[in-house]
């Protein structure tokens, strides 16, 4: 159900401006953005609490929500499970659902950011004693039997088809956990399941450990490139961006020279991935991981990635023949091209094509000019206003926090992005976004508004000037606020599927699709201006940029390509990659051999260092679906004009709008107005891929083919 929108023709007759593309002043937006957040000292005013939530004023509020969720938790089971409830069972779920997020998701966002260690401690102990209630429900029958029974054989009260969508993902989850198994599976699933999680974190923490080997196995001349310890030396990564060919080399076979430890950690959780799968019902781990999901089965996924890859051979083969013709000028004479020079000369190249360092372009991506480059973007494609907001004492978690109201030129406020964006000690180090508060309809037609952190981890500004980005940190920032505004824009009826609550393979299309958004000279040009003289960034160096972006583009998504079909194999029949006793190594090489363009380099194992196949087990596929749809997108709505209010309104009510709330296969078909083929999903990343190359003039001083 959409709620609080008005007609598309109703907007576009309005009469306002669509979209204003640049500023010639800094804007109050920039202004704040640009300007040192200071510690403000609070002498007044009571404190809110964190996020506004009043029992956080102190970390023993956590306790007070654990309290007030279990009792609420135990009012809505005994309504669900009662013969005279009143109220939709999906109604019941999703309330039951949102109770138990809205301490978790922020009790788990708080462990994570929070400066104070008793805060996080307190948030940590709230996020174990929430899985404890949901254990205790994955185990609670009469519970999963009530519902079954609505998604069998329908609700006594009129459902929708987003009803029954929601109320079966409901049963799914329920599923996950073995509820409808005879006990003894059941038991063999929670003891899989805690097996999975156990051999997860140490085959991740194995796979970021660093080599430790003798000085004497290196050749003097390249010791110096890697740390020493005592006698030894450490070799903690790839050494990809050295200039050094044989430390680059030495590098790539020490960091992936096979562990037998590795191999043992990821062989068991393979299998213990399938047993559970098996014990559940599945032919694979695949199978149960796609269930509900864009592809919908590993043998959708398969074929995507064989269509891909026969479109990609030739395309990748010619990027691979320049970087050739590259280390060959480099090295001064003809050599084979190898695993650990793909990195490199890419890097190489996209550095011929920017004339400059990243942190040449930086003065013109201030973090005040690019928060109103998406408040400006935004604006134009669906007349929604970033506003920053001052907060009330106790409501952020640090003093460098600032908080954006969304707001809709009719509809009226939408939600809150807080913005973490600075790094301090202690703070994770990744980007990313978390939904604190997901949207759904209240009682009596109102709607519980969203609420997302947007958690960057960028320098501190200077008392001489603001945090300035470079073009990855700019990209990074679209693609997070990406996200931050699918949770936003997603007026669901439901929390359960709000925004980003959706398919691993589609929760990515808007966050990828603001990529295209932040590659695209027309949108750069909108905001990209000296912070200290607001020159626009000369057009020469703006064309450098964007044709930078997407040099080697065939060979980077071969080698996705190559990955994708590794995960699905592991994750596959135990017959494909166990056969004969084969190791994951020898699986590797077959794959590689059928997806890479490159050979596998004897005695490396690299797949005992991807820690992706623990987090998205059988799904890393889905970075590459994602990017297929967003380019999609992209070219079909916005290609031709990235500020397109019609197209703009066209994506938010056709696509952002739902969420999770019908399947998102159904979602991109009916949206795109074609069916989600391999073909199709190939077409629009070769059309893309084809289209960069034929405008594509050679860098500076050389020529590209």
């Amino acid at each position: 159900m959409l709620r609080r929108m008005k007609p598309i023709s109703a907007i576009l007759a309005s009469g306002r401006p669509l979209h204003r593309r640049g500023v010639t002043t800094w804007s109050p937006l920039t202004t704040a953005f640009n300007t040192r957040p200071e510690k403000r000292i609070n002498f007044t005013r009571n404190e809110v609490g964190l996020f506004g939530v009043p029992e956080l004023t102190s970390y023993e509020g956590f306790y007070a929500l654990k309290e007030k969720a279990i009792f609420k938790t135990d009012d809505l089971i005994e309504e669900a499970t009662s013969a005279t409830r009143t109220r939709k069972m999906v109604t019941i779920f999703d309330e039951l659902s949102d109770t138990l997020c809205k301490v978790a998701d922020l009790a788990e966002f708080i462990r994570l950011a929070h400066p104070v260690p008793n805060f996080c401690h307190a948030a940590e102990d709230a996020c174990i004693s929430i899985s404890g209630i949901v254990e205790k429900l994955n185990t609670h029958k009469p519970l999963y039997r009530a519902l079954r029974a609505v998604v069998e054989r329908g609700d006594r009260m009129e459902t929708t088809d987003v009803d029954k969508h929601v109320a079966s993902l409901f049963l799914f989850d329920f599923e996950q956990c073995g509820i409808h198994l005879k006990e003894s599976d059941r038991q063999r699933v929670v003891h899989l399941n805690d097996c999975i999680l156990q051999l997860g974190q140490r085959f991740m923490a194995g796979a970021v450990h660093p080599r430790s080997i003798s000085k004497s196995v290196l050749p003097e001349a390249i010791r110096h490139f890697f740390c020493a310890d005592g006698d030894n030396i450490l070799v903690s990564g790839l050494y990809a961006d050295s200039a050094n060919s044989m430390a680059r080399e030495a590098a790539y076979r020490l960091f992936l020279y096979p562990d037998a430890q590795q191999e043992h950690l990821l062989s068991e959780l393979l299998q213990a991935r399938l047993q559970l799968a098996t014990v559940c019902g599945f032919p694979t781990y695949a199978h149960r991981a796609l269930k509900a999901s864009t592809m919908e089965t590993p043998e959708m996924v398969s074929e995507f990635l064989q269509t891909l890859n026969e479109q990609l051979r030739p395309r990748a083969e010619k990027d691979f023949a320049l970087m050739r013709k590259m280390k060959a000028a480099e090295c001064g004479t003809s050599m084979p091209l190898a695993a650990w020079d793909t990195p490199y000369f890419t890097s190489s190249l996209k550095r011929t094509y920017l004339q400059a360092s990243g942190s040449e372009y930086s003065p013109y991506f201030s973090l005040g000019a690019c928060m109103e480059g998406l408040n400006l973007l935004m604006n134009s494609l669906y007349g929604i206003t970033l506003q920053n907001t001052e907060m009330a004492p106790g409501e952020s978690w640090s003093h460098d926090i600032y908080k954006l109201a969304v707001t809709h030129e009719t509809e009226g406020l939408l939600g809150y992005i807080y913005c973490d964006l600075f790094e301090r000690q202690g703070k994770p180090n990744q980007d990313c976004h978390f939904t604190i508060q997901g949207g759904k309809v209240m009682d009596g037609d109102r709607y519980q508004n969203p609420i997302v952190v947007v958690m960057l981890n960028l320098a501190q500004p200077r008392w001489s000037g603001p945090t300035l980005l470079t073009p990855s940190m700019v990209d990074n920032l679209f693609h997070e606020m990406g996200h931050a505004m699918h949770s936003m824009l997603a007026r669901t009826e439901y929390q359960h599927v709000t925004g980003t609550r959706c398919s691993t393979d589609f929760a990515e299309v808007p966050s990828v699709l603001m990529e295209y958004f932040a590659s695209d000279p027309r949108v750069l040009r909108s905001f990209a201006k000296h912070f200290q003289t607001q020159e626009p960034m000369p057009e020469a160096m703006l064309e450098r940029l964007c044709a930078s972006k997407s040099v080697f583009a065939a060979s980077e998504t071969q080698l996705q390509v190559f990955y994708s079909a590794l995960d699905q194999i592991y994750h596959g029949p135990a017959s494909v990659w166990r056969g004969n006793g084969a190791s994951t190594t020898e699986t590797l090489q077959k794959v590689q051999q059928q997806y890479y363009g490159l050979p596998y380099v004897e005695n490396t194992a690299w797949q005992l260092r991807f820690s992706h196949l623990v987090g998205y087990g059988a799904k890393y596929y889905s970075y590459l679906i994602s990017r297929a749809i967003a380019s999609w997108i992209w070219q079909t709505y916005f290609e031709r004009d990235p500020f397109s209010r019609t197209q703009g309104e066209k994506y938010r009510r056709g696509c952002l709008a739902y969420g999770g709330g019908i399947p998102s296969r159904l979602l991109v078909s009916n949206f795109l107005g074609r069916e989600v083929t391999a073909s199709n999903l190939t077409n629009s990343l070769i059309n893309e891929i084809d289209t960069f190359n034929d405008r594509l003039q050679p860098p500076p001083g050389g020529t590209l083919r």
